[in-house]
């Protein structure tokens, strides 16, 4: 297990949400401070704002991908299609791995209503299901970062 995802598990075990804890430790690598990291990433946990859609450690690690690989320029349409392409690979394998990249999908309730919220606190579903995407996201986000460094 890398140093960021041993950080991203301590950050979910602290509270913070799902891309949170797996932006963070990535970002924090590449400059940003810790604040700036995870108030930039606050708003995608619970599948985006408690909406349940995307899961929070899927939309982290695509923040990871775009931080590592993204274009700073109009032009460089390489770097826009590398993130893309790694993104896209990232998406099949967390896919192929758990059957989706939908947070009510994965935790087994909605996050839209308050009590799905209840539910998920109550069974403590997200201790129970969302370690291990954060884990298997940094994982995969370790493999698909050094992958898209060979390709630079």
């Amino acid at each position: 297990m890398s140093d960021q995802a041993r950080r991203a598990r301590e950050l979910f075990r602290e509270g913070f949400s799902c891309s949170q804890a797996v932006f963070t430790p990535y970002a924090v690598e590449a400059g940003l401070p810790p604040e700036t990291a995870l108030k930039l990433s606050q708003v995608l946990g619970g599948g985006m704002s408690h909406l349940g859609l995307t899961c929070g450690a899927v939309t982290g690690a695509l923040l990871v991908l775009s931080l590592n690989f993204g274009r700073t320029r109009a032009e460089d349409k390489a770097a826009k299609e590398l993130t893309y392409a790694l993104a896209g690979k990232f998406v099949q394998r967390f896919t192929e791995k758990f059957g989706s990249i939908n947070c009510s999908d994965l935790i087994g309730c909605s996050l839209k209503t308050p009590q799905g919220l209840a539910l998920a606190t109550e069974h403590d579903l997200f201790q129970k299901f969302c370690t291990g995407y954060v884990e298997e996201a940094c994982r995969l986000l370790d493999e698909i970062i050094k992958e898209g460094r060979g390709k630079q």
